[in-house]
């Protein structure tokens, strides 16, 4: 028995947290990250694979060619999540791989690689929860514009129908989309994401017509699928906390609220985007990619809210004389990606952080649970959380990454603590099941709580995965 185990133990015996009945206990992946198999069954290239092979885009010229080869492998990895105890497996499909262009004929091979996964996912008990887009837009379409092109919205439509119908009979949880903040704003403001733009115009442009895009997915989604299909969006929101008690920096919060979280809740729940954001990028955007009936569209309803988490950040007011702060990790791109913020910095923080530089505080999730359930009332998952460090495979052969398993606890006591407080979380999906490629950071950073030797493409279970396991056998945690 390990300590981990034994700590666990005693906890369940003692002053274990337990969830209520039913709670999901999932873990998480996207399809570039993992699959490799970039030019095989018929794929064609992504804006991620385009990026990827850019000298200079990806740390050590780094791609997802191979990855960690699960396009080939994914029999064994859904054995290490039966293994584990996984009660739900979410997972993106490749655009590039059911239609290559992006438009028209479907890629049957494409198809029945992901058929072939939900099935082997079922036969072991894992419940298969489906994202259709996480980032890898086909390049083709990206040649025509990408999403600041507004067809693209109609396009991403039509390949949601052609993955329901193909797959609806036995996946009944769907996601339209995975953190668009990030495809907008790091793919097309700040340029560390693909497609490496650096305007905030085709930022703006962006968001709305990936919330279009998800508008007219889902109406895709009900009338390919079964009544009783759950149908989500998943958003990254910011717990963004001012630095001082003073306006200004209350001011910059709300300006980072305003562009990371209610320019796409405010549309998905209310029909409408903040008067201030639109105010405050005016000298950005004109907004006259907006039409009329674009709104009803993007409400079209959902059934829940998917909130992905990995730190709060700390905001300011920036003077426009010192040296402006980016403990965001998010401006060394070459852009900006907060379009209208020029007067906002954010401000690094003692304690403890990750391998990524991002503080450790559980405490914003669950202040961000108790405020999505108070202004928006929508059912939540926790579909990504999780924690980068230095793994290593020590001399036994194991990965003891206390520092992960730390992570997860506080953040797991974080959400029961919301549960208690009201807030309707159904389950939460750790980041990642597997040490991947993880953007432009290459495979400098895992977050798995399975090592993977990229070399050998070996898999190790982590301490982390361990605890991961008991946790969701045990339906309970013991705050370490």
């Amino acid at each position: 028995m390990t300590q981990i185990d034994a700590a666990h133990d005693s906890a369940a015996e003692s002053s274990a947290l337990v969830f209520p009945e039913g709670f999901v206990w999932g873990t998480a992946t996207a399809a570039y990250q993992i699959e490799g198999a970039a030019t095989e069954g018929g794929r064609t290239p992504s804006i991620w694979d385009t990026f990827s092979h850019t000298r200079g885009k990806v740390f050590g010229g780094d791609t997802g060619d191979v990855a960690a080869d699960h396009y080939h492998r994914y029999r064994d990895d859904v054995a290490l999540m039966a293994e584990l105890g996984a009660g739900a497996y979410r997972f993106s499909t490749s655009w590039s791989r059911v239609i290559p262009t992006g438009i028209g004929v479907t890629n049957r091979a494409g198809i029945d690689f992901y058929s072939r996964l939900v099935d082997e996912l079922l036969a072991r008990n894992i419940t298969p929860t489906l994202t259709l887009y996480h980032w890898d837009l086909p390049q083709e379409l990206q040649d025509a514009g990408g999403w600041t092109n507004r067809d693209t919205a109609y396009r991403f439509a039509e390949y949601a129908a052609v993955v329901a119908n193909a797959l609806g009979d036995r996946v009944g949880f769907w996601a339209t989309m995975n953190e668009p903040w990030c495809s907008a704003f790091l793919g097309y403001a700040g340029g560390v994401h693909a497609p490496g733009h650096t305007d905030g115009g085709e930022a703006l442009a962006a968001v709305h017509h990936l919330l279009l895009g998800h508008g007219l997915a889902t109406q895709a989604l009900r009338a390919a699928l079964p009544a009783t299909a759950q149908l989500a969006i998943t958003v990254n929101p910011a717990v963004a906390r001012p630095a001082t008690s003073s306006v200004e920096d209350a001011r910059a919060a709300s300006k980072v609220d305003g562009l990371q979280n209610r320019i796409w809740l405010d549309p998905l729940f209310r029909g409408r985007y903040p008067d201030d954001v639109r105010a405050f990028t005016a000298e950005v955007s004109d907004w006259s990619y907006v039409r009329d009936g674009d709104m009803p569209i993007i409400a079209t309803p959902i059934d829940i809210l998917g909130v992905n988490y990995y730190n709060p950040v700390v905001v300011a007011h920036y003077d426009g004389v010192t040296p402006r702060s980016k403990a965001d990790g998010h401006g060394n791109g070459g852009g900006d990606p907060w379009p209208g913020c020029g007067d906002v910095q954010f401000i690094d923080r003692p304690g403890r952080h990750t391998a990524m530089g991002w503080p450790v505080d559980a405490t914003g999730l669950r202040d961000l649970l108790a405020r999505l359930w108070t202004d928006y009332r929508m059912p939540m998952y926790i579909t990504e959380n999780g924690a980068a460090y230095d793994d290593v495979v020590d001399a036994d052969g194991q990965v003891h990454d206390h520092d992960r398993v730390q992570y997860l606890s506080e953040h797991y006591a974080a959400i029961h603590d919301a549960i208690a407080d009201g807030a309707d979380v159904r389950g939460h999906y750790v980041w990642s099941l597997l040490d991947n490629f993880e953007w432009s950071y290459g495979y400098s950073k895992r977050f798995g709580i399975v090592y993977v030797d990229f070399d050998s493409q070996q898999r190790i279970i982590k301490d982390s995965g361990r605890f991961f396991a008991r946790t969701a056998r045990d339906n309970a945690v013991s705050r370490l």
